[in-house]
């Protein structure tokens, strides 16, 4: 998401909670598959409101963008599994009502339609940490921040007790397969510093780009090959400014490239932050809900399973990603009586519910 590659050489003094035990280690990577998590709703319900037939530059681009969140969440929970952790996602609080906080942080996330606020909302979420910001483990500013913190406490905690202690996890539990799905990213196996640090930054440059202040992220444009590919903070802007960066372009300059179309009257306008209590329970707009929820809540527990040590099980989350996408499909065509479309409200379903 965001951080600087080589944060040893940027990154200033520790702020006040330093990972300094394993289970404090855990627990901030814990929080780290919950923060990759949070970013899906948002990203998702921005990406069923567009017209693929009408919009599909910014289908593209928020396409993309999800494709590499879960590549995050795929490598947050290897790093978590690396380390003797459990990675959990089929619980509640994964899906406390929108519009809610980042975990651990202020930034705030609202389910929303593409548009102008859906863009500075993932502009916030994406904004690259500042040269020099402390690392912070709780209550961080930029996501950088927080992942910055999870860097100084690997390499102390190897430091101190050495590698064999800190990576005592099991190998078998690890998820990995190479290129992932409809991006440029790399989904690898941790089990050592070197890995590790690796992870984080596939992690830190798709979102805010590589070191020094560029908009690149170092990887080839997995639809346009002879492109390089844009960070994800850089890609909004491009969708927000109407231009493509291109090679000698900068943060300062913005983009100068070939213009991007966005037709604002092929979105649908689907209901901002829906709840369930909009709509009486047995009513058509209600059932189609409570079924989205419960595919939804589905996919959580084959994440989960997935990185809880059934790895081949990742195939099967992703068949029920297609039934997520057919679902919030329908809600978005279903009107809402105020000139607004129906939308999938991600509530927590329990296991004995579904």
């Amino acid at each position: 998401m965001t951080k600087e590659s080589e944060p040893q050489g940027t990154v200033a003094a520790p702020g006040p909670a330093p990972i300094d035990t394993l289970d404090s280690l855990r627990e901030h990577l814990q929080w780290a598959v919950e923060l990759e998590h949070a970013t899906l709703p948002p990203y998702l319900c921005a990406l069923y409101s567009l017209d693929p037939e009408r919009n599909p530059e910014a289908v593209e681009v928020v396409g993309s963008v999800f494709a590499e969140e879960m590549l995050h969440l795929a490598l947050a929970a290897n790093l978590l599994n690396a380390v003797g952790g459990r990675p959990r996602l089929d619980a509640p609080e994964m899906l406390p009502p929108y519009p809610r906080r980042l975990p651990h942080s202020d930034l705030e996330l609202s389910l929303l339609p593409f548009g102008p606020q859906a863009l500075e909302m993932f502009l916030r979420l994406e904004r690259p940490a500042p040269p020099g910001a402390p690392a912070e483990g709780d209550g961080y500013e930029t996501i950088g921040q927080f992942y910055a913190a999870i860097e100084q406490g690997l390499r102390h905690l190897c430091e101190r007790l050495g590698e064999r202690e800190v990576f005592c996890g099991d190998p078998a539990r690890q998820v990995s397969g190479g290129h992932f799905r409809h991006t440029a990213g790399w989904l690898f196996a941790v089990e050592d510093l070197e890995s590790a640090l690796g992870a984080l930054k596939e992690i830190v440059e798709q979102g805010e780009g590589t070191a020094r202040g560029e908009v690149w992220d170092g990887d080839q444009d997995v639809f346009h090959p002879d492109r390089d590919e844009v960070a994800h903070y850089y890609r909004f802007r491009e969708l927000q400014l109407g231009r493509r960066y291109r090679r000698g372009d900068t943060p300062q300059s913005g983009p100068t490239g070939e213009p991007v179309s966005v037709d604002p009257a092929a979105v649908r306008p689907m209901r901002p932050n829906p709840r369930l209590s909009d709509h009486a329970p047995g009513s058509a707009i209600r059932t189609a809900q409570d079924e989205f929820n419960r595919t939804y809540c589905m996919l959580l527990n084959q994440l989960e399973q997935a990185f809880d040590g059934e790895p081949k099980l990742l195939g099967a989350a992703v068949g029920t990603m297609y039934a997520v996408k057919a679902q919030a499909d329908a809600l978005l065509l279903m009107p809402d009586g105020d000139g607004t479309t129906a939308g999938p409200t991600f509530a927590y379903v329990p296991p004995e519910s579904r």
